[in-house]
């Protein structure tokens, strides 16, 4: 399994390509020759792991925290090889960037990043029916919500904080762990997928989805309740998802040209121009996604709204995100009429909170300070073998597409 497979015939997962063709012309074609495209390096380490266990296990634990160079003797090849490309930081990526941290998505309330930036994320990935598809054979919906909600959430902080993607640093294991996850999900759900039909599940384009979820898509959700960036924001955010993206293995050539909100709009009108419409599997993980986010919000401490009151304002902010003018979507109604209302309450909060550096920084410590989800509260009521049966062992703080 490798970034090398072809489509054995007219892929369930593609929509109209002759109106795509027309739209993107030969971009079109290029994202049709990834919905077989893997990740070569985390494939293959998978395989090793699976072939020499613990021991590559360990080898593979100590490189990603202390490094390839601290380890006393060589890893298996392909974990070497993994561990080479992660260490190999592109040229373009700035040190101090790397160590302040996401400024953009750290300046957003903690209480509006979890309700908007992480709901939207999970919205979007379950909009491509393949994952939808996989993550409902591996066990129900109202099951999982709770744990991908809080995972999600913990890979997401762990990854825009201040020096979380130094090498060895929190955001930088669980990114490279998250990459290992998509692998041991492809190789555990092929045993029973037609690659050709269907395309290769949690493969390049997934992996995308997941990359604009965290950029464009939490922004775009984000604004819909007043949280708007500046265009300097936008560039700052993607150059700092760019250098997420290469420790995730997403192709290149999906996110090199993508520096804004302009250029991660036309990646993502690519991909649905290519994709099918989402499936009663994607209605149902939004569903129970909705209502997990309103049940862990509702009991967080110093909650102010209630259970009910969180979902229909989630249901509400991805209506107007996403779904006002395409009808109904997965089971969100219309939305409230506070919305407005709520939207300039929040573009005055933001205009004080970024007015000086100083009122920048306060934001930022408070969402540093703020706390952060327990993957571990989150347990499954059922057997976690349910999922591992699907697709391997999930690390904590490390499920996201």
């Amino acid at each position: 399994m490798d970034a090398k497979h072809t489509p054995r015939k007219a892929s369930e997962r593609l929509a109209d390509l002759e109106a795509a063709r027309r739209r993107h012309d030969a971009k079109a074609d290029h994202v049709v020759s990834l919905l077989t495209a893997g990740d070569p390096l985390a494939d293959a380490v998978i395989a090793e792991l699976d072939l020499y266990g613990p021991r590559a296990r360990r080898a593979l634990d100590a490189g990603l925290r202390r490094g390839l160079s601290s380890l006393g003797q060589q890893p298996p090849a392909a974990i070497g090889a993994l561990l080479r490309h992660l260490e190999a930081t592109p040229s373009w990526v700035d040190p101090l960037m790397l160590h302040r941290g996401d400024l953009v998505s750290l300046s957003v309330p903690p209480m509006w990043f979890r309700l908007c930036s992480i709901t939207g994320a999970l919205a979007n990935i379950h909009a491509s029916p393949a994952v939808a598809r996989m993550l409902a054979g591996a066990g129900r919906p109202t099951d999982m919500a709770a744990r991908r909600l809080a995972e999600t959430g913990v890979w997401a902080r762990q990854t825009i904080q201040p020096g979380g993607l130094l090498r060895g640093g929190p955001g930088y294991v669980a990114t490279a762990e998250l990459r290992l996850t998509h692998a041991r999900m492809r190789a555990t759900s092929l045993t029973d997928w037609d690659a050709g039909a269907r395309g290769l599940p949690v493969g390049q384009l997934d992996m995308a989805r997941t990359w604009l979820g965290l950029t464009l898509v939490a922004f775009q959700v984000l604004a819909a309740v007043g949280i708007d960036i500046t265009s300097e924001e936008e560039r700052s955010l993607y150059q700092y998802w760019s250098y997420v993206a290469h420790l995730l293995g997403l192709d290149e050539s999906l996110h090199k040209d993508v520096a804004d909100h302009a250029g991660a709009r036309r990646l993502q009108d690519l991909l649905d121009a290519t994709a099918a419409a989402p499936d009663e599997n994607s209605r149902a993980l939004t569903a129970a996604m909705v209502d997990a986010q309103a049940r862990a919000m509702a009991g967080a401490p110093g909650a102010v709204l209630s259970e009910e009151q969180l979902r229909h304002l989630i249901q509400s902010v991805l209506r107007r995100a996403f779904w006002e003018e395409q009808g109904d979507r997965p089971g969100v109604p219309a939305a409230t009429d506070l919305m407005p209302l709520i939207s300039q309450l929040n573009r005055q909060a933001r205009y004080w909170q970024t007015y000086s550096p100083a009122s920048s920084h306060e934001a930022r410590c408070r969402a540093l300070e703020a706390p952060r989800p327990d993957p571990h509260a989150a347990a499954l009521p059922c057997d976690p073998s349910t999922y591992r049966r699907h697709a391997g062992a999930v690390r904590p703080g490390v499920w996201a597409a």
